[in-house]
């Protein structure tokens, strides 16, 4: 039995360890610029370990955001672990899109207030691909991507590390 109950555990512990180690996306990073108004501005890296950083720079944590804002230091950085639910949902979002066909460019610059967005995929076979979007429309699953990164600044549990 004790022989069953070992095998049993060693199998678990292996499946874990290959599906971190499977995964097509080596790092996902987001980032919002800003735009002429209150904009949230910041950076996040995700792992495939789930590990993530959280550059926050300025409208990223106040409800009603004021021009005093521009003139405060930026919010912080911010280490976590996103939950694996959110970490799951984000995979599925990303492989919906199918990263690799993706544009390099969504969005028309002629007006200048709009903020961008920009999402750099590392992949496990090396490869990489950069999407730029101004206006954050590029498609609707674009949006929806976007969405759920700026969700993730606030209901992922955020430790300040500078």
């Amino acid at each position: 039995m004790k022989y069953l109950l070992g095998l049993c555990a060693f199998i678990f512990l292996f499946s874990c360890n290959s599906q971190k180690m499977n995964s097509k996306y080596s790092k996902i990073e987001y980032e919002a610029t800003p735009c002429f108004g209150f904009c949230p501005v910041f950076k996040m890296t995700i792992n495939p370990d789930r590990t993530a950083v959280f550059e926050a720079e300025h409208f990223n944590f106040s409800d009603k955001p004021s021009k005093d804002e521009f003139s405060k230091p930026r919010e912080g950085t911010f280490k976590g672990t996103i939950k694996e639910e959110d970490y799951n949902k984000l995979i599925a979002l990303l492989d919906g899109l199918d990263v690799k066909n993706l544009k390099d460019n969504y969005g028309e610059k002629n007006v200048t207030d709009l903020p961008s967005s920009h999402l750099r995929i590392q992949f496990a076979d090396g490869t990489t691909k950069h999407v730029e979007d101004y206006g954050k429309r590029g498609s609707e699953k674009l949006s929806e991507l976007y969405k759920f990164f700026e969700d993730l600044r606030k209901n992922q549990q955020w430790t300040k590390v500078n």
